[in-house]
C-alpha cells in the first residue's frame, strides 16, 4: 500500500478548520445590542442590571483599560427553529489563544441571577434544547476590558499594568452577537477527530493502530457531503465507531482528571479583578457540573472562595449545593496558594490555619492535600508544617521548569527539616492547565518517570492563570479518553481519591530530602523591595500585637482583638500569594500592597500600644518591652523591665583617613571609601573580613534575564559587575560610634551608616537607597576568611544547609537562593552571621586566594534591589531602606537571636513597674514562634515553639499564670488524639523536642 498518511492528515486538518468547525452553529440571526459603560470601579449587579444603555454595534470598538461595560442582549428565537439547541454566541473581541489573560464577562438574566462567564474559549450561553420557538432573549453580560498586558512581545514594558498609567482608548471590538442554532451531532464528530487526530499523531508510525484510525477517518471524511456537512455528519461519525470503542491495554497509564482552574490571586490584573474572576469561573462550573455527571471540579485558596461569599451570593449558593453533591471540591486548605520560600514560620502556619478552618466551618471539609501547582520552588521546611495542620499529600507542577535538571520522580516522599515525610504528586502531564489535548495525554505517559512501580498521575484539566476553567470540549475529550486503544485511561476524580489510589498503588515511593528549588524565577526573592519589608514587618507586628494582647488579656482583662487579628491575617496571608510576595505582579498591585502593608502597621502598632499601657500600668519607670523569643538587655523574652546598663563604642580616626570602632568586643576598620577592611573578634583575636578584600561592599551587576524579566535572574549576570568604591562622604556619625557614607553613581544615591551597639557582637550596616536604575541587580557583599562547604540559611521552623560549593550542575543551579532572618557560615569552632530585617535573596560564593595565605574566601551577599521593566516598568523605583547586621563569632545558637533581635526592636514605655512574661522557656534552643489566645475565644493561650538549633533539647516552659491543664494540638489549636497531654507541675510543663520539631501547646487557665 502506498503511504498517504500525510495527505489523510493534511485533508482532516482542513476539512475541520474550513468545513466541519464551521457547520457547528449552522443558522444564526443578529442580537441586538445595548451598552453602558461603568464611569469607574466595578458596581454592585443591581446597579448595573438598572442602567440607562445605549445602541451599539458589532464592529464597535469598546473597553477603557480596567474598565467595566454592562452589554444588554435581547432578541426572539425564529419559529423555525422549534425543537432545535439554540445558543448565544457572544463574542466581546476574544482572542481565542488567550484565555484569561483579556476581556472577560459574566452573563446574567434579567433577575440578576448568574447563567455562566464568558471568556475566549467559551464564548456560548445555552438558550433552550430544544426550544419552542418565538422564545424572546434578554442577558446581560457584565464585561471586562482588562488589557492585555502580556502583548503579542513578552516582557516589553507597558503602562498597562496600572489604572493611573493604562489610558482611556478602548481595547476590544465587539465581534459577534448572535442567536445561532447548535448542531449537536457535527458538534460531536469535531471531538471525534479531534480526539482520534491528536491520538493518531503521537502513535508511532509503524504502529498499527494508528494506521486503524488513519484508515477509519479517511473514511468518515469520505463519508461526509462537505455541501451538507449537518446532513452526513452522523453518517461519518458511524465509521469512527469502532476505532473510538476500542479499549485501552490493561497496562496503560491511568490519568485522573479533575477540573481545575488556576486563578491568579493577582498577577496581570489587581485583587479586585480577582474576585470577578472567580465569580465568572464559578458560575461556569457550576453550570458545567449540572450539564456533565461525571465532572468534577476542584477549586483551592480559601480566599477567593470568601470572595464569592462576599461578593456574588448567588454564585455562592449553587456552589454550596455542588459542594454538598461532592462535584465542587474544595482542595489545598490554604488561605491562598502562597510562595512558600519567603513567608515566616508562623505566616506559613497561618496559610493553613485560615485556609482549612474557612472549609471546616463552611462545608465540614477536612483537605488530605497541599494544593500548590504553581509556586516558585518550595522550602525544606514545609513538609512538618502541612503534617501539623492535619494533611498528608502535596501536589505541585511547577518543578518541571526547572531549567537545569530535571526532577527525577512524579509521585516521592518528600522529607523536611525535622524527618517528616509528605507523600508528593508532581503531574507528568507538565501543565497545570491541561486541555485533554493528545499530546499532553502522550506527553504524561512518556514523561512519567515511576513507570513499573506505579500507573497513576493526576491532570488538572481547565484553563487557569486568568481563570475560565474547564470546558465542554475538554469534558467531551475527556470521555472519549476514558477506556481508548493507544491513549491513556482517563477518568475524572477528587484529589483526596487520587492520593487515595497513588498511594494504596506506590506505598513507599523514592524519597526527596531537603528544599524543593525552583532553577528558575531566582529573582523573586528580590524584586519589588517594598512589597517583601511590607511582608516581613507586618509578621512581626502580628506577633506583638498577639504576644501583648494575649499578655493583657490575661493580666488585666484587657479586651483581646479577635476580629481584627483574624482580619489582618487574613490580609497579610493574601499578599503572600505567589505573585504579589515575589514581586512579579503589575504595578497597580504592588501600589496597594504598600499602601495596605502601612495601613496594618499603623493598625498593628495601635494595638501594640493599647496593650503595652495596659500592662505598664501608670508610673515613671522607663520599660523595655522585649517581644523576641530570647532575652535582650536583661529583660525576659515576652516582658518588660528596665534595661541593664551596656558598655559603651569608641570612635576613632585612622592615619590613612579610615575609621575604627571599638567596643571592647568587637573593632571594626573602614578604610578612606566607607568599606570595611577588618571586623577583628578581640576575644578570639579572630579577622572575619578575607585578606586583601573589604567588606560593606556594594555590587552593581547588568541584568537583563533572557524572559520573564520580575522572575529571572540569569546566571550571566555576573560576567559584569561594577564595584561600588567611590564615596562623595565618609565622616563620622552624629553619634561619635557610627561612620556615614554616601555614594552616587548611575542616577542613585546611596547613604549607609556603619554602628557597633555597646555591648553587642554586631556590626549594623543601616542603607538607604535612592534608587533609579533600570535592568541592574544590587549586591551587599561580605568576603569572609572562612573555610566552611555548606552554610546555613534560615527557613521556617529551622534552617537548612545549602552547599557552597559546585560539584554538580544541582548545587551550580543554587546561584541564587532563600533565606529569612539569617545566613549562617561556620569552621568547627567559629563562624559568621549575616542578619536581615527585610531581605531574601543571596549567594555564597567560594575561592582559595592564590597570593597569600593561599585560604578561602567565602563571600556572602545580600541582594537589595532589581530593576526589571515588566510587568511594572517602575520596579523599586525610590527610597529604600535595609537593615543588615554582621555578627562574628557566631554560633547556630547567636545567628538566631540576632535575627530575630533585628526584626523585632525594642520599644520602650514608662510604667509602673515589670511586667513578667506570660509564658517562659528554659532553653534558647527552644524558640516561641507565638503566644496568642485560642482562636475559639474561649481564654485558652496558645504557645507555639520548635527546636531551633539542629539538635535534641530538653526544656521546661511555664505559663506565668495560674494553669488548669494543657494539650498538644495541631496548628488548628485541635487536640492530637494519638498524643497524650502532658504533665503539668506548678505551672511548668517538661518539653522534649527532635531537631526543628514543631509544637503547639494550648493551656488551659485556671
Amino acid at each position: 500500500m502506498h503511504d498517504d498518511r500525510t495527505l489523510v492528515e493534511a485533508r482532516l486538518r482542513r476539512v475541520l478548520d474550513e468545513r466541519i468547525r464551521p457547520a457547528v452553529h449552522p443558522e444564526s440571526v443578529p442580537l441586538e445590542v445595548a451598552v453602558w459603560h461603568a464611569p469607574g470601579e466595578p458596581v454592585r449587579v443591581a446597579e448595573g442590571l438598572a442602567a440607562d444603555v445605549e445602541p451599539v454595534t458589532v464592529g464597535s470598538r469598546w473597553g477603557a483599560p480596567w474598565g467595566t461595560s454592562w452589554f444588554r442582549v435581547t432578541g426572539t428565537v425564529p419559529a423555525e427553529w422549534a425543537g432545535k439547541t439554540v445558543e448565544a454566541i457572544l463574542d466581546l473581541g476574544f482572542d481565542e489563544n488567550m484565555p484569561g489573560f483579556q476581556c472577560e464577562g459574566l452573563v446574567y438574566r434579567p433577575d440578576g441571577t448568574p447563567v455562566k462567564g464568558l471568556n475566549p474559549r467559551n464564548q456560548w450561553v445555552r438558550i433552550g434544547a430544544p426550544v419552542q420557538g418565538g422564545e424572546e432573549v434578554r442577558l446581560h453580560v457584565e464585561a471586562a476590558s482588562n488589557p492585555v498586558v502580556m502583548g503579542p512581545r513578552p516582557f516589553t514594558p507597558t503602562p498597562l499594568g496600572d489604572l493611573e498609567t493604562a489610558g482611556r482608548d478602548p481595547q476590544y471590538t465587539l465581534t459577534r452577537m448572535d442567536l445561532a442554532v447548535l448542531d449537536e451531532t457535527v458538534w460531536h464528530l469535531v471531538t471525534d477527530l479531534e480526539v482520534l487526530g491528536e491520538l493518531m499523531a503521537e502513535l508511532p508510525v509503524d504502529s498499527p493502530r494508528r494506521w486503524e484510525i488513519l484508515r477509519a477517518v479517511e473514511r468518515a471524511l469520505d463519508a461526509l457531503d462537505l455541501q451538507d456537512v449537518g446532513g452526513t455528519a452522523e453518517r461519518a461519525r458511524a465509521c469512527l465507531a469502532d476505532v473510538l470503542a476500542a479499549p485501552a491495554v490493561p497496562s496503560a497509564h491511568r490519568i485522573s482528571a479533575v477540573g481545575h482552574a488556576h486563578i491568579d490571586s493577582a498577577w496581570l490584573w489587581p485583587l479586585r479583578e480577582t474576585v470577578r474572576k472567580v465569580a465568572r469561573t464559578a458560575a461556569n462550573m457550576t453550570a458545567l457540573l449540572d450539564d456533565e455527571p461525571d465532572f468534577v471540579f476542584a477549586m483551592s485558596q480559601a480566599q477567593q472562595w470568601a470572595w464569592v461569599k462576599e461578593h456574588r451570593p448567588e454564585v455562592w449558593a449553587r456552589v454550596k449545593k455542588a459542594v454538598a453533591d461532592g462535584r465542587f471540591v474544595p482542595a489545598g486548605g490554604m488561605w491562598v496558594e502562597s510562595d512558600t520560600n519567603m513567608p515566616g514560620s508562623e505566616a506559613m502556619a497561618r496559610q493553613f490555619v485560615h485556609g482549612k478552618r474557612f472549609f471546616l466551618d463552611e462545608f465540614g471539609v477536612d483537605n488530605d492535600e497541599a494544593w500548590l501547582p504553581d509556586t516558585f520552588g518550595f522550602a525544606a521546611g514545609l513538609p512538618q508544617i502541612i503534617r501539623a495542620a492535619g494533611s498528608r499529600y502535596l501536589l505541585t507542577q511547577k518543578i518541571s521548569w526547572s531549567r537545569t535538571n530535571s526532577f527525577p520522580h512524579h509521585t516521592f516522599r518528600w522529607e523536611g527539616i525535622d524527618g517528616t515525610r509528605i507523600y508528593t504528586h508532581f503531574p507528568p502531564v507538565d501543565t497545570y492547565n491541561c486541555s485533554m489535548r493528545g499530546a499532553e495525554i502522550a506527553h504524561a505517559v512518556r514523561n512519567f518517570k515511576d513507570k513499573g512501580t506505579a500507573r497513576h498521575s493526576l491532570a488538572p484539566t481547565g484553563w487557569g492563570d486568568g481563570g475560565g476553567g474547564t470546558t465542554r470540549e475538554m469534558v467531551a475529550k475527556a470521555a472519549r479518553l476514558r477506556d481508548l486503544e493507544g491513549s491513556a485511561t482517563v477518568t475524572w476524580e477528587t484529589p483526596s481519591a487520587f492520593f487515595a489510589k497513588a498511594e494504596a498503588e506506590n506505598p513507599e515511593p523514592p524519597v526527596w530530602v531537603g528544599e524543593l528549588y525552583l532553577e528558575l524565577h531566582r529573582a523573586t526573592l528580590t524584586s519589588q523591595a517594598g512589597t517583601k519589608q511590607g511582608n516581613r514587618r507586618s509578621e512581626h507586628l502580628l506577633r506583638e500585637a498577639e504576644l501583648w494582647a494575649a499578655t493583657a488579656a490575661v493580666r488585666t482583662g484587657f479586651p483581646y482583638p479577635y476580629a481584627d487579628l483574624d482580619r489582618i491575617w487574613k490580609t497579610v496571608l493574601l499578599h503572600q500569594f505567589h505573585d504579589i510576595l515575589p514581586g512579579s505582579s503589575i504595578a497597580w498591585v504592588h501600589r496597594e500592597a504598600r499602601a495596605t502593608y502601612a495601613r496594618i502597621a499603623d493598625e498593628l502598632n495601635g494595638i501594640v500600644d493599647a496593650a503595652q499601657r495596659a500592662l505598664a500600668g501608670e508610673g515613671t519607670v522607663p520599660l523595655l518591652f522585649n517581644a523576641a523569643p530570647h532575652t535582650r538587655a536583661g529583660v525576659p523574652a515576652g516582658g518588660a523591665r528596665p534595661a541593664e546598663a551596656s558598655g559603651r563604642t569608641t570612635h576613632a580616626g585612622r592615619p590613612d583617613g579610615g575609621h575604627v570602632l571599638d567596643n571592647g568586643l568587637l573593632r571594626i576598620g573602614v578604610d578612606p571609601r566607607g568599606l570595611v577592611d577588618s571586623v577583628l573578634d578581640l576575644a578570639t583575636r579572630r579577622e572575619t573580613i578575607a585578606p586583601g578584600r573589604t567588606g560593606n561592599l556594594l555590587q552593581l551587576h547588568q541584568d537583563l534575564p533572557n524572559m520573564w524579566d520580575a522572575w529571572d535572574v540569569d546566571e550571566f549576570y555576573r560576567n559584569t559587575v561594577t564595584d561600588l568604591t567611590d564615596a562623595d562622604e565618609v565622616t563620622p556619625g552624629d553619634d561619635g560610634a557610627s561612620v556615614r557614607i554616601v555614594r552616587t553613581f548611575g542616577g542613585s544615591r546611596v547613604t549607609q551608616l556603619l554602628s557597633l551597639p555597646p555591648g553587642e557582637k554586631r556590626l549594623v550596616v543601616d542603607t538607604e537607597v535612592d534608587w533609579h536604575e533600570t535592568e541592574k541587580f544590587l549586591k551587599l557583599a561580605f568576603p569572609l576568611d572562612l573555610h566552611t562547604d555548606r552554610y546555613a540559611s534560615e527557613t521556617q521552623f529551622g534552617h537548612f544547609f545549602r552547599p557552597t560549593h559546585t560539584n554538580t550542575s544541582w548545587e551550580a543551579a543554587k546561584f541564587e537562593a532563600c533565606n529569612h532572618r539569617f545566613v549562617h557560615l561556620q569552621e568547627p569552632d567559629w563562624g559568621v552571621a549575616l542578619v536581615n530585617d527585610g531581605t531574601y535573596g543571596h549567594d555564597v560564593t567560594r575561592a582559595v586566594r592564590t597570593d597569600g595565605d593561599g585560604g578561602t574566601t567565602t563571600t556572602v551577599r545580600a541582594s537589595l534591589l532589581r530593576a526589571p521593566r515588566f510587568p511594572d516598568p517602575e520596579t523599586d523605583q525610590g527610597v529604600h531602606r535595609f537593615r543588615h547586621a554582621l555578627v562574628p563569632g557566631a554560633s547556630i545558637g547567636d545567628a538566631v537571636r540576632e535575627g530575630w533581635r533585628i526584626n523585632l526592636p525594642e520599644r520602650r514605655l514608662d510604667g509602673a513597674g515589670e511586667v513578667t512574661p506570660l509564658v517562659t522557656v528554659d532553653r534558647d534552643s527552644v524558640v516561641v514562634t507565638a503566644v496568642k489566645l485560642a482562636d475559639d475565644g474561649s481564654g485558652d493561650v496558645v504557645v507555639r515553639f520548635h527546636e531551633a538549633h539542629g539538635a535534641r533539647a530538653r526544656a521546661t516552659l511555664t505559663a506565668g499564670f495560674p494553669l488548669a491543664g494543657a494539650e498538644v494540638t495541631d496548628l488548628l489549636e485541635r487536640p492530637l488524639a494519638d498524643t497524650a497531654p502532658p504533665a503539668v507541675d506548678d505551672g511548668r510543663i517538661a518539653v522534649a523536642l527532635r531537631p526543628f520539631e514543631l509544637r503547639t501547646l494550648r493551656l488551659k487557665r485556671a
